[in-house]
């Protein structure tokens, strides 16, 4: 059994539901990244960039223009050293390949959406997956240096300078969609991704083709038009940006968008439900994942109420802290302003 074998066994082990392997290229040199967009430019479907080029080049050319159009808002550190965050190399000196994980965070559960309680992106139903997947993570890495003592590693999930929707297609276990998220044909939208760079020189997989065709309906289920061109978004018009990232003191959502929020208090998935390759998706059976009676039916008038101190006990292992207290009341507050008013007949309420 080859090492990159054991290597994924081992992650499969942990509890990883996807696991894939990269090589890592050199900036100049070329290598091919089969029905990836991620050879197209972001300014047009006709592209006549090669297709056989560096991950890294591709990936540094994709995020500087984004960032040149300003799309990531005020997201400053995205805009820190992008040539650092497209190249594993300048992040872990000698690094040969990029061990993609996946973990599946799907519940087979729907949102409670009636008058007056809120939503909640799915990812954020259970535990926070940044701390589920590093502390498998870390696991990963010391079981490689038991069968290889002289491989460096590093792992990131999410947060570190590692563009690792790009890096998890190049392994096969998914493809970057037309709304950005990457998609798996067995696990459809709803995978947590995370990765552990390494000096060591495995075996890669093949790239995993783009199968969105002519699709467009997560284009046109986005609220708030992010999605401005097929694999484009503008992170400023998103509502996943709007509820999370906008967290500071003074932060507000911008008049025009927000009543497009609707009842939407933490992130958005409409981009990722109506995705087909969604229809046959299977449940998760990772007990961090499943939803709680807040996630799933958020009360919008009890959340209003919630002082510091309870917003940081209750959501104390969920990703929702990242909104911080006061984003996440003015996300509640906006909810609660743009609840539909029921209709009242006018001849009853004379009447009574």
């Amino acid at each position: 059994m080859s090492l990159s074998t054991t290597i994924k066994e081992e992650a499969r082990a942990l509890g990883f539901d996807a696991v894939g392997i990269s090589r890592v290229e050199d900036d100049g040199a070329r290598c091919e990244v089969q029905g990836s967009r991620l050879t197209e430019h972001p300014e047009s479907q006709t592209s006549n960039f090669e297709p056989r080029t560096s991950l890294p080049w591709l990936l540094r050319t994709r995020l500087s223009e984004w960032l040149r159009r300003g799309y990531h808002g005020t997201m400053g550190w995205i805009a820190r050293e992008p040539a650092r965050r497209a190249d594993p190399q300048a992040v872990l000196n000698g690094c040969l390949s990029v061990i993609s994980v996946g973990m599946n965070y799907y519940a087979d559960r729907r949102p409670d959406e009636r008058p007056g309680n809120g939503r909640i992106a799915r990812y954020a139903w259970g535990e926070d997956y940044h701390g589920v997947l590093q502390a498998r993570l870390e696991q990963l890495e010391n079981r490689i240096k038991s069968l290889a003592p002289e491989a460096a590693t590093r792992s990131y999930v999410d947060t570190g300078p590692v563009m690792e929707k790009g890096w998890a297609q190049q392994a096969g276990f998914g493809w970057i969609g037309k709304h950005s998220n990457l998609v798996s044909t067995r696990y459809g939208s709803w995978l947590v991704l995370g990765e552990v760079l390494t000096t060591l020189d495995l075996e890669p997989d093949e790239p995993a083709a783009d199968l969105c065709g002519s699709c467009t309906l997560c284009i046109k289920a986005c609220p708030t038009g992010a999605i401005t061109e097929p694999y484009v978004v503008d992170a400023r018009r998103c509502i996943s940006y709007l509820t999370i990232e906008l967290h500071k003191p003074g932060d507000e959502i911008p008049a025009d968008l927000a009543p497009k929020l609707g009842n939407r208090i933490f992130g958005c998935d409409d981009c990722l439900d109506v995705c087909p390759y969604n229809v046959n998706a299977t449940p998760s059976a990772e007990p961090a994942f499943q939803p709680t009676a807040t996630s799933l039916a958020p009360d919008l008038e009890q959340l209003a109420g919630m002082d510091d101190r309870t917003f940081a006990s209750t959501f104390r292992k969920s990703p929702i802290r990242r909104a911080k207290h006061a984003g996440f009341m003015r996300n509640v507050r906006l909810a609660l302003h743009h609840l539909p008013v029921p209709f009242t007949d006018p001849s009853v309420a004379t009447k009574t």
